[in-house]
């Protein structure tokens, strides 16, 4: 394996940017948890799982005050790209159809890797594809870009029709309908005999 290429909404993230009301925005915690009142019963709201940001006590939330939080396999697996990058010459890439691209690149600069590392840090900036073009579209252009081939390529996605356009290419695809997960990742690493 020598390219990894992920998807963003519901692959390294929840919710999709679709699904978001309005423009990203940092809150601070105790915000978002809400100032508890002595006679209050209301129990405070709890920030998700993977909501870090490179900024302490803050997490990222749509106007509304939704979470924006990384999915552990997510975190996980790029943490353990940073660190296998130099040893294994591996590169990072995103193909995504996102809705809102600027929103996107917004959370990827506030939003974290498991090992602090803002998401922005984790990919290569000259191989980020997000168009509504077919994703297989998106592949051969990362190919022209590296010279990789197809076959030393791992994507991971949450739709199905995307994992099916991509791995006519002869990249190995792995579909994560409930986001990114630690077992994909390893399954990807065993399949690449990098485990």
């Amino acid at each position: 394996m020598q390219l990894v290429v992920f998807d963003l909404d519901y692959t390294i993230w929840q919710p999709e940017m679709y699904q978001l009301d309005g423009r990203p925005k940092l809150v601070s915690l105790d915000d978002f948890v809400g100032k508890s009142k002595r006679k209050s019963r209301r129990t405070p709201r709890r920030p998700p799982g993977g909501s870090k940001t490179i900024f302490e006590n803050k997490i990222v939330t749509d106007q509304r005050g939704t979470p924006i939080s990384v999915f552990d396999g997510a975190a996980h697996s790029l943490s353990e790209i940073n660190r296998m990058k130099d040893d294994y010459n591996l590169r990072v890439a995103i193909s995504s159809r996102t809705d809102e691209p600027s929103w996107a690149y917004q959370c990827m600069k506030w939003l974290v890797a498991a090992d602090g590392k803002a998401l922005e840090e984790c990919f290569d900036r000259d191989l980020i594809e997000i168009s509504y073009s077919d994703k297989s579209k998106h592949f051969e252009s990362l190919n022209r870009k590296t010279g990789v081939d197809f076959r030393q390529m791992a994507f991971f996605d949450n739709e199905y029709w995307n994992i099916q356009s991509v791995s006519r290419l002869g990249v190995r695809c792995y579909h994560t309908p409930d986001g990114m997960t630690r077992e994909i990742w390893e399954q990807c690493l065993s399949d690449f005999g990098m485990s």
